[in-house]
């Protein structure tokens, strides 16, 4: 649009139009044209920015990103990869231990060949030194480490959210995630399934996997079986084994709806915090 939803205002003051920051459908010369608007544009404004949110949950999942060595795709799975505080690289086990069965390999980083920290103090003033250029992992990586009271750190789940969030803004899905499971489980904080649900969001909406597979799992219990199979499928398509055993299950929904039996969709539990 190029005039002012609310007083009419036309093509030549259109540089100064602001659009709506919810729908981006219209646009406004003033925030007082913007309030009185209000009342007239509000459901709309909702149903449009429910449709531009759902355009961005509903995308296929980026392609993964490849370990610096071997070139192979990465899990994000901590179980399968390690952020190397040296030089802040996420390389994969198999890497790390190719190299660590190499000779004179065993105490070096496998990328950069920085001899491995000999103490939990030292790898976190590494993991510090990565914060400090931006590296959204390391600030993960150190919110979690606050998050469990691990290498030397006293627990601390209030600078653990602080510096989840700010990995997540950094880019870091996984932190995202882990602010979902927070709340999810109250750690540090009493549950709340709304905030859980927000942040996990905003993790798939970021690539992360197990993130889309529990909102999965809340919308199959809430009975919304449809955008429940939507966020499954394409978390199965992006390798993750529990989305389609939840969408096994949820092929039996309509025949036990039908005969009164209890439904097993979304009754696995979610995943926990990495």
């Amino acid at each position: 649009m190029l005039s002012c939803a609310n007083c009419g205002k036309g093509e030549e003051n259109s540089n100064k139009l602001k659009k709506c920051s919810a729908c981006l459908s219209v646009k406004y010369c003033s925030a007082a044209c913007q309030k009185a608007h209000r009342p007239q544009h509000k459901k709309a404004c909702k149903r449009r920015a429910a449709e531009l949110h759902d355009e961005k949950l509903f995308k296929d999942h980026p392609p993964r990103e490849e370990c610096p060595i071997c070139l192979l795709p990465l899990s994000g799975e901590t179980e399968t990869e390690l952020l190397q505080a040296c030089c802040g690289k996420v390389i994969c086990h198999g890497c790390i231990y190719a190299m660590a069965m190499s000779e004179g390999g065993a105490a070096l980083c496998a990328f950069c060949r920085t001899p491995r920290a000999s103490s939990g103090e030292e790898y976190n003033e590494r993991l510090k030194k990565l914060m400090e250029k931006g590296n959204a992992e390391a600030f993960n990586l150190m919110a979690y480490t606050y998050a469990t009271g691990k290498r030397g750190l006293q627990q601390d789940y209030q600078k653990a959210r602080e510096l989840f969030l700010k990995a997540g803004e950094l880019g870091c899905a996984q932190a995202y995630y882990n602010l979902g499971v927070s709340y999810d489980n109250g750690h540090g904080v009493e549950s709340d399934m709304k905030k859980a649900t927000y942040y996990w969001e905003l993790a798939a909406i970021s690539g992360h996997i197990k993130g889309r597979y529990n909102l999965g799992m809340m919308e199959g219990k809430a009975g919304n079986y449809v955008r429940a199979m939507k966020l499954y499928l394409i978390s199965a398509r992006a390798g993750d084994k529990k989305s389609l055993e939840a969408i096994k299950a949820g092929f039996t929904v309509g025949s036990l709806q039908r005969m009164n039996m209890p439904i097993p969709f979304g009754h696995t539990k979610s995943h926990k915090m990495k």
